[in-house]
């Protein structure tokens, strides 16, 4: 089993995450978009788990910070260069888990997509 959690460290959401995970005994690998990079292979390894407008963060600072026009013109073109410009209008955390994806964090989806 393969476990990757996607995010920046100094998010509460990852840190509430990260301790449901080790709490629960599940080993997993914390991937740091700051530090690790995030580019087009990734993300495309994050489409093929999940939808652009459900990875994108429309409660972030990086999403207000948007002009009206590029909010009214997103699809899944124009949302993977800004991902890649800017990591945190990525929902957080992002987990993959064996070939299936969780977005944030609520402790009853993770017990249920942990199978806890």
């Amino acid at each position: 089993m393969t476990t990757t959690m996607y995010g920046i460290p100094n998010c509460d959401t990852i840190k509430k995450a990260q301790k449901w995970l080790k709490e629960n005994d599940i080993a997993f690998t914390f991937h740091d978009y700051r530090k690790d990079g995030l580019d087009e292979n990734l993300l495309a390894q994050f489409y093929a788990v999940s939808s652009w407008d459900e990875l994108l963060n429309k409660r972030s600072t990086s999403y207000r910070a948007l002009t009206e026009q590029q909010k009214e013109t997103l699809d899944e073109t124009t949302v993977k260069a800004l991902f890649i410009e800017s990591p945190t209008l990525i929902k957080r955390p992002l987990i993959i888990h064996n070939g299936a994806a969780i977005v944030g964090f609520n402790v009853k989806k993770y017990q249920s997509f942990f199978a806890v």
